[in-house]
């Protein structure tokens, strides 16, 4: 009886240690690529209504976990902003609860973004971030209740061009990042992603903030993850509006076609309404989304 009760008290203790919530140093020690620059982290609120976050100098994963006891996929979320802040509620923090309640191991990327003030080659910044997340959660999947042979990341907006630099460069030699196996994605979900940094399709925005206001032809095709797709690059679930105006979907268009063009699985989903930056947000018209990407998680990931 005393070992039943004792065995129950462990059980116990591990499925609840395993539903709190818990946040992660993205770096132990000194954080590669930062400048001895004192600077405080910003959290305000946008004019629609949404939480922001910029000038991010300690990078963490905040993990929001399924509650299960066998290991589970794991999804890293980037959150958009253009890469000049991080919405990191509606398409962070929401989007990674509703993902622990399919039963999904959540993780909300607090990278760092490109501010030269604040970073040296900071147009890597945020793709080193990006790499060391995956690594990390790779790292420590037995304790936080992960699959390692099925981490994935998922952005939206500019938080979708990080994702899919992600998933594209990840044999790239970038500064203060490993590459390899190690930090390639297992598969990726972009939702309304920045794309291209061509003048056909770019969000013009997030070129500059990324590549500054004068980009070499050379910066402008490597970030041009369309041209970088290759056999290697991870299944991918892909989403847009078509009446977005600010990120065209043609840079949807455009990723699906290439990875149809190197036989990498796609699910390419083009929604009639919803324009840009709908995230978790119900009342949009778009948030179909949610039920679409459901679907493929189930029949492609679980």
């Amino acid at each position: 009886m005393k070992q039943l009760i004792i065995w129950i008290s462990m059980t116990t203790f591990v499925f609840t240690s395993l539903a709190q919530d818990a946040v992660f140093p993205l770096y132990k020690g000194n954080i590669p690529g930062n400048k001895e620059v004192e600077v405080e982290e910003v959290r305000h609120v946008s004019g629609s209504g949404s939480p922001m976050l910029t000038k991010v100098t300690k990078p963490e994963l905040w993990w929001y976990s399924a509650g299960t006891e066998s290991p589970r996929p794991a999804i890293i979320i980037c959150p958009g902003g253009g890469y000049g802040y991080e919405a990191y509620q509606h398409e962070g923090v929401q989007v990674a609860q509703w993902l622990a309640e399919l039963g999904y191991q959540a993780f909300v990327l607090k990278y760092r973004l490109p501010d030269e003030t604040l970073f040296e080659q900071a147009t890597f910044i945020p793709m080193a971030d990006a790499r060391q997340a995956i690594r990390l959660v790779r790292k420590m999947a037995k304790s936080v209740g992960v699959d390692a042979q099925k981490v994935g990341i998922m952005g939206f907006s500019a938080g979708g061009h990080l994702a899919a630099s992600a998933s594209t460069l990840f044999n790239k030699k970038i500064p203060y990042a490993k590459k390899g196996k190690a930090v390639r994605p297992d598969f990726s979900i972009l939702i309304y992603p920045v794309i291209s940094m061509t003048d056909e399709l770019t969000h013009r925005g997030s070129r500059k903030a990324l590549l500054g206001d004068a980009p070499s032809p050379e910066m402008i095709e490597l970030f041009s993850l369309e041209k970088q797709v290759s056999p290697s690059t991870p299944p991918t679930f892909i989403l847009h509006a078509a009446d977005d105006k600010a990120v065209p979907v043609g840079n949807t268009n455009a990723y699906a076609a290439a990875l149809r063009d190197n036989n990498v699985p796609v699910n390419e989903i083009i929604l009639p309404q919803g324009g840009h930056g709908f995230g978790f947000r119900k009342e949009s018209p778009a948030f179909q989304w949610t039920d679409h990407l459901a679907k493929w998680l189930e029949n492609n990931i679980r």
